[in-house]
């Protein structure tokens, strides 16, 4: 992990450089596996959200066949009540012709033996049904458990990023209406920041207001250490017409990601192996590039907040 984060450090340093063919194959290929993690760490969401939901399943199925169960056990209950009336009735019939009818006295007593079979064949079959009951009412239980033991750890984890998303929007509640907007969506925080409220056209150096809304976002990351921070940069999809170390909007989305990264780390609170910058030019906008509007909300810095699922995980894993 540390080799990791070294070599992720290094990148970093790099990129503040001329960035060399060999340096900027490197990043996207760090990209590529960022790419690929952010992609593990969404259908280990999803994947939890299913577990979820297959457990709620079986624990309906489960109350289903408890429900049944308990039917089966009441009828035969009654069937076992009626045939031991049967049975006091057939002894007292008994009683009253043992003088009267040997013919009469034999008949009772082989419908005596049948009936008490009858019995201990219901007994045998309560005793049964009384076991399976009581197994199927434990399975119950602890179906029941894990799906509220699920249900507690996904909710706490949503109301974490739900305090994350508030403590964050009150930090930067100054910005509002200045290219800055907060979501959260899948088990995530997003923060994006527009290119006018960080840089100049064609630079990656931000400028004094887009450093302090930086600051101040880094300020709500340093009280929480638990929490992976992907920045983003994006670019529209006009060929980058600058000259000098930089050779097109990957490199630029590049250089951006990583200056916000720089001032991120200026926080000692925040742990730099948290931190990675990514650059994804032109190709993921969120918005038309025909327009002038679409291109300003396409230029733009996303910074992507992830929980760790540790705990999610091991539930899954003691399945």
């Amino acid at each position: 992990m540390k080799t990791k984060f070294k070599v992720i450090a290094l990148l970093l340093i790099v990129s503040t450089s001329c960035v060399s063919p060999k340096v900027f194959k490197n990043l996207e290929d760090r990209y590529a596996a960022l790419k690929k993690e952010n992609r593990s760490l969404q259908d280990e969401y999803n994947n939890l959200l299913l577990a979820k939901n297959k457990a709620e399943n079986e624990l309906k199925y489960t109350k289903e066949d408890y429900d049944s169960a308990t039917e089966d056990k009441n009828r035969w209950e009654a069937d076992y009540k009626a045939l031991v009336n049967e049975h006091k009735n057939l002894n007292d019939s008994y009683n009253a012709l043992e003088s009267n009818s040997s013919a009469a006295i034999a008949a009772n007593s082989k419908k005596n033996r049948e009936l008490l079979a009858k019995l201990e064949a219901k007994e045998q079959a309560l005793a049964s049904e009384n076991a399976r009951l009581e197994q199927l009412k434990k399975e119950l239980e602890t179906r029941s458990n894990r799906v509220a033991e699920l249900e507690s750890v996904i909710a706490a984890k949503d109301a974490a990023m739900t305090s994350l998303k508030n403590a964050i929007s009150n930090a930067l509640t100054d910005f509002e209406g200045k290219g800055l907007t907060i979501e959260q969506r899948n088990g995530k925080v997003y923060v994006s920041m527009e290119n006018k409220l960080l840089f100049n056209s064609g630079s990656w150096a931000v400028g004094l207001e887009g450093k302090k809304a930086v600051k101040q976002l880094g300020s709500v990351l340093g009280d929480n250490p638990e929490i992976a921070v992907l920045i983003e940069g994006h670019t529209d999809n006009a060929p980058y017409s600058g000259s000098g170390q930089i050779k097109g909007n990957w490199d630029l989305s590049t250089k951006r990601a990583t200056a916000i990264v720089n001032i991120l780390r200026e926080n000692n609170n925040i742990n730099p192996e948290n931190l990675t910058a990514a650059g994804r030019g032109e190709f993921a906008p969120i918005a038309s590039n025909n327009t002038t509007e679409g291109k300003a909300k396409n230029r733009r810095i996303e910074v992507i907040l992830t929980p760790k699922l540790d705990e999610l995980s091991r539930l899954l894993s003691d399945n």
